[in-house]
């Protein structure tokens, strides 16, 4: 572009007109300045939105531009709107370099999408994030292609969305609503719902949307992958493109695939896209504290754009506070005494069932086949136990909670959803075992065939 182009631009443009300029698909041009006032142009790869009034710049080489800038804090950026083609010149004031957290994150993520859809993995590095203050932003004359159609209402789909979420009374019926909200008004295809387990710094499925398996009760550890990043950093992760970096679900899968041939295999199947082109995780977050992760992902490249991320991240916002509402409200019914000496509850009629757990983890299995571990796992067997032992059928949360052998945690205990994860493995796994709410904080387990208890100590 020629310096005549660059007069009689307009001023006072806001950041957010821009926003679509800085989704990584057009490199950007920056021009800094040495010390004795020698100027230097160069493409960098990435300019991402912090905020309304800062840009973050990716970091990746000690070079010439970066000298300058070191010397020189101000510069200018000029990025293209990718569908409009209009040019806009951005003038930077650089304050700082990040080299971890929540912004250097999420560029790391857009960074990997980048070079993995240039050929580039091996030499798009990112090395910090450069955090820039905008000063002012130019509208540059010139003739450009029409605006996109609008899309359809966002707003009305969140309102929609929110509507769903606040007419829920139990964590069941708020997970069955953000599928639908997601399906329905947004068109996405493919999700994961996954709450986090603070005491093993684990997130587990409790919901899904669009895929052959539910895979619930799947795990992801904080920090694998993308639903791992934007949980440990509590910032949202997008990406475009194919990513090798950040592309986990076909190692994931292929590695659980191993593990389930294992005849003490305790690892459910990841159920994600085997080659997914467009992922974004958003972090469930209530009073400063991470809950879970909402994921989505598509086979088509460039599927969710900024304003789907705004939109996830204020239905992200809701639902966590929702989740927590309902863990503070539950008022159970006073727990019930066991009844020494009762008879053993009657099972209906249905072949037997040999019930295996090991102490070690909490693992159970079920006629050899696994079916959950962790807390969940105990809860089942306490369960189990109760019904041989003392002939129960109804129990509360609150004697669940109150059981220290369930080892659960002392605060932010997640136990509805522990319940829910125990209660859709068995509809999916041994419907002769089944969970049945009755009342606020209060439910039903029924066995419908007699049960052999077995434990093992590894």
């Amino acid at each position: 572009m020629s310096a005549g182009n660059l007069d009689g631009a307009a001023e006072g443009v806001e950041l957010a007109e821009v926003r679509p300029c800085l989704e990584g698909a057009i490199p950007a041009i920056m021009a800094t300045c040495a010390a004795d006032g020698t100027p230097n142009v160069a493409y960098i790869s990435q300019v991402f939105h912090v905020d309304e009034r800062h840009v973050a710049l990716s970091f990746q080489f000690f070079n010439r531009t970066r000298q300058n800038l070191m010397a020189h804090p101000r510069s200018t950026v000029l990025v293209l709107h990718p569908v409009t083609a209009r040019f806009y010149r951005l003038h930077l004031r650089y304050l700082r370099t990040e080299e971890s957290g929540p912004v250097f994150e999420s560029m790391k993520a857009q960074l990997a999408s980048i070079a993995s859809h240039s050929g580039m993995s091996g030499v798009f590095r990112l090395l910090g994030s450069d955090i820039h203050e905008v000063q002012a932003i130019e509208r540059l004359d010139g003739a450009p292609l029409p605006e996109p159609p609008a899309r359809c209402s966002m707003l009305g789909a969140l309102r929609r969305g929110s509507g769903r979420l606040a007419a829920c009374d139990s964590l069941d019926t708020l997970l069955d609503a953000t599928m639908t909200t997601l399906g329905q008004d947004l068109g996405i295809e493919h999700a994961l719902l996954l709450i986090l387990d603070p005491a093993t710094e684990r997130l587990y499925t409790v919901a899904s949307l669009g895929y052959p398996s539910s895979g619930v009760g799947s795990e992801i550890a904080l920090g694998d992958g993308v639903i791992g990043v934007a949980a440990r950093e509590r910032t949202p992760v997008r990406i475009m493109h194919m990513t090798s970096a950040y592309l986990y679900s076909r190692a994931m899968r292929d590695s659980l695939a191993g593990a389930a041939a294992m005849p003490q295999g305790t690892d459910i199947p990841y159920p994600g896209l085997r080659e997914p082109h467009s992922q974004m995780a958003v972090p469930l977050l209530s009073a400063g504290r991470l809950l879970g992760v909402l994921f989505v992902e598509s086979p088509q490249e460039l599927r969710f754009s900024y304003e789907d991320e705004d939109l996830l991240v204020t239905l992200a916002g809701q639902l966590a506070a929702a989740i927590d509402l309902m863990q503070e409200c539950a008022e159970p019914a006073p727990p019930q005494s066991p009844q020494p000496g009762a008879a053993p509850a009657r099972s209906r009629t249905g072949p037997t069932l040999r019930v295996r757990r090991y102490r070690s983890n909490d693992s159970v299995f079920v006629n050899d086949a696994y079916l959950i571990k962790g807390v969940a796992g105990a809860i089942l067997w306490k369960l189990l136990q109760d019904r041989q032992r003392h002939g129960r059928s109804e129990f509360t949360n609150r004697e669940l909670r109150l059981d220290a052998a369930l080892r659960l945690p002392d605060v932010a205990d997640n136990l509805e959803a522990r319940l829910l994860l125990l209660q859709r493995r068995l509809e999916e796994q041994c419907p002769q075992l089944r969970i049945q709410k009755t009342a606020r904080g209060c439910f039903r387990f029924e066995a419908l065939g007699p049960v052999v208890l077995e434990e093992m100590a590894a």
